[in-house]
């Protein structure tokens, strides 16, 4: 039997999720949201900014797609739920009711009650109305003051330095991103910030952000006490689930949206996905909010499986995320702590130019391999996913490096250095495998 399927949020979670319930029924859907019409590649935000693309070029189903899919969109926003009557208010008017509510509403930047956050020219970038605010307070900023050292901070600088605009960025940590990567990393993406013209300052907290009499930033204060002017503040702080619009209402709702491994949430028919869910028992030691791109796609996937009927658990597959810092692209694939965890031992290898670098982690009594950060090399996403799911060895992981390179073919290859560096500090002597061996997994894979 049809049923409505009401999905909140038209990110990734959200829209992968209707897709998949249309290829397996005939249900309703509708997809409400209020930042755009159409969804967009977020992390593509940042080259509209600076000119690389067009906003329509980061759409990935063009406008005709919707109808022909039979997927109904609705630009508003849903005030309040009532889960007993299934019905949503909308700040329009009007109300909508539902068989099955998909709530995928994603995240929202974290403030920390700083003095004159909500200032103009106080912002992030996570959503399209932050990119629009950001084009209106950059027009004539010469300077700006980036807050909190991840990716999206990085992403800021990047803008800022395309259109000549100076930057100050404010980092906690004594290294940047220094809860995330171990020391060496840390240090390595540090100094190719600052070679990038960015004034980058460890160990340095904002303390206040200052107005100019007119309700605009003019300049901060670190809580050190040194006042840095600036017409732009980026706040980039990590991002938190865009809950707050549930708390009291019957919905369980701790940091995140409380869901089982199946998506459901405590109310009947009440599903959430993406970066707004919280698992209650977090999947092989993973973190209970989980906040990328590819794990938001599988959680769409997981919840149309589920409202199909076809009962599907949560799968992530091992950790791996991506990004670039700048020029330099980086990737990872299991864990490679800030720490090293109890039995683990590692290996770090870094290019005598300071912008490519390997960092593999092991248990130092079974040599299982437990994950790898890599810099200005490309891996194999496929080779690593079934080394870590099938608990490689490091050895199999070291002898196949060249392998696992997914560099094209004229790009320099670095394994040898790397390799003889490694036999010499593990003591051990492994040579390379032939190439034939990728070529009898995928055989294997296939069959």
């Amino acid at each position: 039997m049809s049923q409505k399927v009401v999905i909140i949020g038209n990110g990734i979670a959200g829209v992968t999720a209707a897709r998949h319930i249309r290829k397996n029924s005939d249900d309703e859907i509708l997809i409400i949201s209020a930042e755009t019409e159409f969804f967009f590649s977020r992390t593509a935000l940042m080259y509209v900014y600076m000119g690389h693309m067009r906003f329509e070029d980061i759409k990935p189903y063009e406008d005709w797609f919707w109808k022909k899919n039979r997927i109904d969109l609705m630009f508003d926003y849903v005030q309040s739920i009532d889960f007993e009557q299934k019905q949503l208010d909308l700040k329009k008017g009007q109300s909508v009711s539902y068989d099955k509510l998909i709530l995928a509403v994603g995240s929202k930047p974290n403030k920390f009650g700083w003095p004159g956050q909500d200032l103009k020219g106080v912002q992030g970038l996570y959503t399209y109305q932050d990119l629009e605010e950001v084009e209106e307070n950059s027009k004539n900023a010469r300077n700006a003051v980036i807050v909190g050292g991840g990716l999206i901070g990085v992403e800021l600088a990047e803008m800022f330095i395309s259109r000549g605009i100076a930057v100050t960025f404010l980092v906690r940590e004594g290294r940047f991103w220094g809860n995330v990567l171990p020391k060496e990393e840390g240090e390595l993406i540090t100094r190719h910030i600052r070679e990038h013209h960015v004034d980058l300052r460890l160990n340095t907290e904002l303390d206040e952000i200052i107005d100019d009499g007119n309700g605009q930033v003019k300049e901060i204060r670190t809580k050190d006490g040194e006042v840095i002017p600036c017409q732009i503040v980026g706040l980039t702080a990590g991002v938190s689930p865009n809950v707050e619009f549930l708390r009291g209402s019957n919905l369980k709702v701790d940091r995140g949206i409380v869901v089982n491994a199946y998506m459901e949430t405590n109310m009947p028919d009440v599903y959430a996905i993406g970066d707004c869910a919280q698992f209650d028992n977090p999947v092989d030691g993973r973190r209970p909010v989980e906040q990328v791109w590819y794990t938001g796609r599988i959680m769409g996937e997981t919840v149309a499986q589920n409202i199909a009927g076809n009962r599907k658990a949560y799968e992530p597959g091992p950790w791996f995320n991506s990004a670039k810092f700048f020029d330099i692209e980086y990737q990872t694939y299991g864990w490679v702590l800030a720490q090293l965890q109890e039995n683990e031992t590692d290996f770090y290898w870094e290019h005598e130019n300071g912008k490519i670098a390997l960092h593999v982690v092991w248990d130092q009594t079974t040599k299982e391999f437990k994950g790898v950060n890599v810099f200005g090399i490309r891996l194999r996403h496929e080779l690593f996913d079934n080394w870590l799911k099938n608990r490689a060895s490091i050895e199999e992981v070291m002898a196949n490096l060249k392998t696992a390179n997914f560099d094209p073919e004229f790009y320099t290859h670095y394994e040898e250095a790397i390799l003889n560096q490694f036999n010499e500090k593990s003591r051990l002597n492994i040579s390379f495998k032939k190439r034939s061996w990728w070529r009898n997994l995928l055989t294997k894979q296939v069959g």
